[in-house]
């Protein structure tokens, strides 16, 4: 009788224990893990965001619909940033303090995220897959910051000693929004013009709206510039392929990150960036549409939202299968602390991304591959690997 009554209450103790940590981990109820995202759902990168966001709530309807993660549904919140400081401070004000978020998954935008690390770190909430590679989505602290590819300095260098190496390139320029963003991807085209005996020779600033470019193309056509990088919105960087070609730069190579990496950008009718390259850490979609893993992607995206998916609903949907198998090893006593250490846990190779993605106590960035692509007939096509 004794152990009966130790036993009942060593379970009643364990019990108790595991319901005062959720009680004391915002965003975890017996039933409920509430997730948040701070996107861009109606600015210059949309085309990023309102993808990602699809893709991510595929994998989170499928989940609550099996019973969730040892019993608890997810509750993914996203809030419009509309790639504006001021909404995106209101977004992550929102989402910490009323929502109660337990973890950020693919927010979006480098200096909205590093602003919101603000009110994020000193809470300890675990922010995983940003959709940025900015290097500073793993500044210290760096113990609740998790990145799924690699870096846009990486991508950048990499693609500029391609390309100086595969044309004979001899001047590189870049143009570029002038936030955290854009100096990421100027530093990395100085990295990879030095690492290619090449000389970086002049670049453009831009605002977010900025429409015409054929002043700034001009400057770099007297510039003497074969090589150009572009940290500038996504419609933005389709107007300035587009411009050059009407305006006889034929022999200019332009090269965006992953920020460019898109389907649409691809797709653009009359061949309009066909010649552009971009250096991104994961594959293609549908240059890889036979596959198995992308296959059954694009099978159950299409069941789910009744359209055909893009490269960036690809990402969501990888980046959210991330966050289900660290919530899965987490196990049911779920805190930031046991949610860290299971992400740290992670090692698998993702079929559908095309990576191999490792996590450890040492390396909270998942994979480090760069791929450069360019555009042929409206769509991408991989033609170096690093």
């Amino acid at each position: 009788m004794k152990n009966v009554i130790m036993r009942l209450a060593a379970a009643t103790a364990l019990t108790a224990s595991a319901t005062l940590a959720n009680a004391q981990t915002q965003g975890v109820t017996d039933d409920e893990i509430i997730i948040g995202s701070v996107n861009d759902l109606s600015g210059i990168f949309a085309a990023v965001g309102v993808p990602a966001t699809k893709g991510a709530n595929v994998v989170f309807d499928r989940v609550n619909a099996n019973g969730g993660v040892h019993g608890r549904t997810i509750r993914y919140v996203v809030e419009d940033n509309g790639y504006q400081m001021p909404r995106a401070m209101q977004g992550y004000n929102k989402l910490l303090n009323r929502d109660k978020v337990f973890a950020m998954l693919q927010s979006l935008g480098t200096p909205m995220n590093v602003a919101g690390f603000k009110l994020l770190d000193p809470k300890g909430i675990p922010n995983v897959a940003p959709l940025s590679a900015a290097r500073q989505m793993l500044q210290e602290p760096m113990d609740n910051k998790f990145t799924a590819f690699s870096t846009y300095f990486d991508q950048s260098r990499v693609g500029v000693k391609y390309l100086a190496g595969e044309f004979g390139g001899q001047s590189v320029c870049s143009m570029y929004l002038p936030t955290d963003f854009g100096a990421e991807i100027v530093e990395g085209t100085k990295a990879g013009a030095e690492e290619a005996g090449i000389t970086f020779v002049a670049e453009t600033t831009h605002k977010p709206d900025e429409t015409d470019f054929v002043g700034s193309l001009s400057k770099l056509k007297e510039e003497g510039c074969d090589i150009v990088t572009i940290a500038l919105g996504v419609r933005q960087a389709i107007t300035v392929v587009g411009t050059a070609k009407k305006m006889g730069l034929t022999d200019m190579k332009f090269l965006g990150t992953s920020a460019s990496f898109l389907t649409v950008v691809a797709q653009v009718p009359g061949g309009v960036t066909d010649g552009f390259y971009a250096a991104a850490s994961w594959q293609d979609l549908w240059s890889r549409a036979e596959d198995p893993a992308p296959a059954a992607f694009i099978e159950e995206y299409k069941a789910a939202t009744g359209e055909d998916p893009v490269g960036f609903a690809m990402l969501g949907y990888s980046a959210a299968e991330t966050m289900v198998k660290a919530l899965e090893a987490a196990g049911p006593d779920l805190t930031h602390e046991s949610f860290i250490a299971a992400m740290e846990t992670l090692d698998y190779q993702d079929e559908l991304v095309g990576n191999h993605m490792t996590f450890g106590p040492d390396d909270h960035q998942g994979a480090d591959s760069v791929y450069v692509n360019v555009v042929e007939n409206g769509a991408w096509k991989m033609v170096y690997e690093e």
